[in-house]
């Protein structure tokens, strides 16, 4: 697989995020069926992989960490702080990127994920009560350290961002960005070019609805989506244009439709580095096979042209998550 840059760091260009092997999108698979899938992905070629301590939460680490354990010396583990939560019950709190709990839950982090070092270390959500240099002044000590090697920002402002990395150089910025939500485009996406810093997409394929093989009747109750305004019955019938805009690309270029989403983020910057979750390997294979799908400046301009035309109904997470986003 090609390789690309966040700052300073290789990766695949297609990366591999862990979260849905928690109970995100209802129950959770058995663990050994998660880490041969999990070490499935290495095999082909994927060397990000993705976690947070809010995963599970807490078990996410140790899944991750179990499995590439063989392999720690080939792979980029990028995990996140920034909540409270209890180590004992696991019960999340608010936001919390106070100095001290940062220092203490990279500790933890380290040992869940069984590993010396963080490659990739995010502050999950910008804690409106601590200082951005305070938070980027304490992952610099970290990486000072040896804890830590990189540090990274997700749903931040742009402002937020440039002030962090005066302090100490982001990595990358992950945020969530596909053919359906398009928020970093106005600020974060120019900001991380003008910087040399990466930008990691999450969602990149519309938590699944972009593949067209998700309906009302695949999203239980204990599935994260059930909550999330873009998925209620009425705004999935009226999303279905974006998903026929991206299918009908996809016949054209004899490619899956999840193949085309994450060909367009590639084909938006060289730095652009999606995450992919899932928890069958069969359909990790059909998404690294984006990497071979090429979209052509007409390509682009034409499916641009075709989205233009079509209002995304709902918003992209529940009211609580919204508020802590754009920080």
């Amino acid at each position: 697989m090609r390789m690309r840059k966040l700052g300073a760091l290789e990766v695949s260009e297609l990366g591999f995020g862990t979260l849905s092997f928690a109970r995100t999108y209802g129950q959770a698979p058995e663990k050994a069926e998660s880490i041969r899938v999990i070490r499935g992905a290495h095999d082909l070629g994927v060397t990000l992989f993705d976690t947070a301590e809010i995963y599970g939460p807490l078990t996410n680490e140790v899944l991750l960490g179990e499995a590439l354990a063989p392999v720690r010396d080939e792979v980029v583990i990028a995990t996140k702080f920034g909540f409270d939560v209890d180590p004992a019950t696991g019960a999340r709190g608010g936001l919390n990127s106070q100095p001290e709990h940062i220092k203490r839950v990279t500790d933890a982090m380290l040992q869940r994920l069984g590993t010396d070092y963080i490659d990739l270390l995010y502050q999950h959500r910008v804690d409106p009560n601590v200082p951005i240099e305070d938070v980027a002044g304490t992952v610099k000590d970290l990486i000072a350290a040896g804890k830590v090697r990189h540090f990274g920002l997700s749903e931040a402002a742009a402002d937020t961002i440039r002030r962090a990395h005066a302090v100490q150089p982001v990595a990358a910025v992950q945020s969530e960005y596909s053919l359906w939500t398009r928020d970093p485009e106005p600020e974060v996406l120019p900001l991380c070019e003008e910087l040399g810093i990466g930008f990691v997409p999450w969602g990149p394929l519309g938590t699944g609805f972009l593949t067209g093989t998700v309906s009302t009747s695949s999203i239980d109750a204990n599935d994260f989506r059930a909550g999330v305004p873009r998925f209620a019955p009425e705004a999935m019938t009226a999303n279905q244009a974006v998903v026929e805009a991206v299918e009908q690309l996809a016949a054209a270029k004899g490619a899956t439709a999840a193949q085309v989403a994450l060909a367009w983020l590639l084909a938006r910057g060289p730095s652009i580095v999606p995450i992919f979750g899932t928890r069958r390997l069969d359909r990790v294979k059909e998404n690294l096979g984006a990497a071979d799908v090429r979209l052509s400046d007409q390509d682009m301009a034409d499916i641009e042209t075709r989205l233009a035309r079509i209002e995304v109904t709902g918003e992209r997470l529940p009211p609580a998550l919204l508020k802590v986003t754009n920080g």
